[in-house]
């Protein structure tokens, strides 16, 4: 698969199994989903990879620990928010966070263009009623896309400095690790019920070690601003996921933002594919 398939590929997963994740709240509680995502997938991925403890200078290491961080955090901040406002807007909000990277870290304007486009369609996405939203919730989401954002930066420093998967399973224990007591002391016990613990691992799978694994290896291929135009897709993907799972209807109006993030993304993606292959042609006298 193309670096954009590795990106689609893994949004697919992700928003259907943050989907299956809201059905597994009320047994579980937010911060216990959380820690049964994160706890599972670092456990699979740690089997699955093996990663060397030896060798790595301490920049390594700063860089796994500030990734699993993001990542601790951009889970955390997100099922509060889901917790407390429909899963459409909470991701719609999310994805502000590689939005505003994209124009950050971006060096040409017609990536400007593409990220507007994709901030239009996000928005039309949300139906404009964002005010009608819990405020915690809100800031739940906002804050979550903030920790995308950082997620982004360091998935892609973590890819360069690891091979394979090795730095994105030391992250997740990382991320682990933070925040196994506070499931516990949200949860306890009921962690351990066998249903509970057979749908944590469905949305560890779907949530993390899929989507993650995928995603390292695109951001191998793709710079981060245009990645993070590709990330304006999950609010479509996240409502597509909803009205299949969740019985949430789509409109006419959502079905239009859907496009329109649609076609920015190809933009974006076209752009970059440009610039490669003029890089690729070699210059003529």
């Amino acid at each position: 698969m193309g670096p954009v398939g590795l990106v689609l590929a893994g949004g697919f997963s992700v928003q259907f199994g943050a989907a299956l994740a809201v059905s597994l709240m009320p047994r579980a509680g937010a911060l216990g989903v959380v820690t049964l995502r994160l706890v599972v997938a670092a456990v699979v991925l740690l089997l699955i990879c093996r990663p060397r403890l030896r060798g790595h200078s301490r920049a390594d290491w700063g860089t796994v620990v500030a990734f699993g961080i993001a990542m601790a955090g951009m889970n955390g901040l997100f099922y509060q928010a889901v917790d407390r406002i429909p899963l459409g807007p909470a991701v719609t909000l999310e994805v502000l966070g590689p939005l505003a990277l994209s124009v950050v870290a971006s060096r040409r304007a017609v990536n400007l263009v593409w990220a507007a486009l994709a901030l239009a369609g996000v928005f039309l996405l949300g139906g404009g009623g964002f005010d009608s939203l819990d405020p915690a919730g809100a800031a739940f989401a906002l804050g979550a896309g903030a920790m995308w954002a950082a997620y982004i930066v360091f998935s892609s420093r973590t890819g360069r400095r690891f091979p394979q998967a090795d730095g994105l399973a030391l992250a997740m224990a990382v991320g682990a690790v933070l925040f196994l007591p506070l499931g516990i002391a949200e949860s306890g016990g009921k962690l351990l019920d066998p249903v509970t613990l057979a749908l944590g691992a469905g949305v560890a799978l779907l949530s993390s070690v899929l989507p993650y694994t995928l995603e390292l290896l695109a951001l191998r291929r793709l710079p981060a601003p245009t990645f993070a135009i590709l990330m304006s897709l999950e609010p479509a993907i996240a409502a597509a996921a909803g009205f299949l799972i969740l019985d949430q209807a789509l409109s006419a109006t959502q079905a239009a933002a859907i496009a329109l993030v649609i076609a920015a993304s190809m933009g974006a993606v076209r752009t970059q594919m440009g610039r490669r292959r003029a890089k690729a042609l070699p210059d003529v006298p």
